[in-house]
This record gives C-alpha cells, sequence and structure tokens, in this order.
C-alpha cells in the first residue's frame, strides 16, 4: 500500500512539474524509486507524555438484542442436517 502511495506522489510531483513547463521523460522518472523507506514509520511513532494519563472509563454495555431472529426458537427436528 506504501508504494501505491508513493507512486502516486510522484505522478502528482511529475504533474506538477510539467505544469510548470519543465520537462519530465521516462528516463528521468526511471531513477525514482517509490520504495523509499526513510519516513515510513513501521511500529508509528509514540509519545511517553501521556504515559500518566488516565483512559476514561469503559463501559462495557452493549445495546444489543440477543433475542431470537426468526420465530419464537430453533426450529424443529426437520430443520437440522437439510443441505441448502
Amino acid at each position: 500500500m506504501i508504494i501505491f502511495h508513493e507512486a502516486g506522489d510522484i505522478a502528482e510531483v511529475a504533474r506538477q512539474l510539467q505544469g510548470k513547463g519543465q520537462i519530465v521523460d521516462s528516463e528521468g522518472l526511471a531513477h525514482i524509486s517509490p520504495y523509499l523507506t526513510e519516513h515510513v514509520r513501521r511500529f508509528g511513532e509514540y509519545s511517553t507524555l501521556e504515559l500518566g494519563l488516565q483512559p476514561e472509563a469503559y463501559g462495557p454495555h452493549l445495546n444489543v438484542d440477543f433475542g431470537p431472529l426468526r420465530g419464537d426458537g430453533p426450529p424443529g427436528p426437520s430443520g437440522y442436517g437439510q443441505a441448502a
């Protein structure tokens, strides 16, 4: 996904340069790689300033109806074991 994003960024910059009248040829673009990893933070950037903060209380209540989906209960004996 990162390579796809980088290729899109390279294409956008090439379009901007062409829009300003500069010549952008395929030979020059062949030397640019979309696989740039210097700026990619694989595991993110984490700050230690928030370590002392307490998170909000978690409310575990789910507002979900767990009632039967069809009818009042499970199907009768003929409802099980039949192929679709």
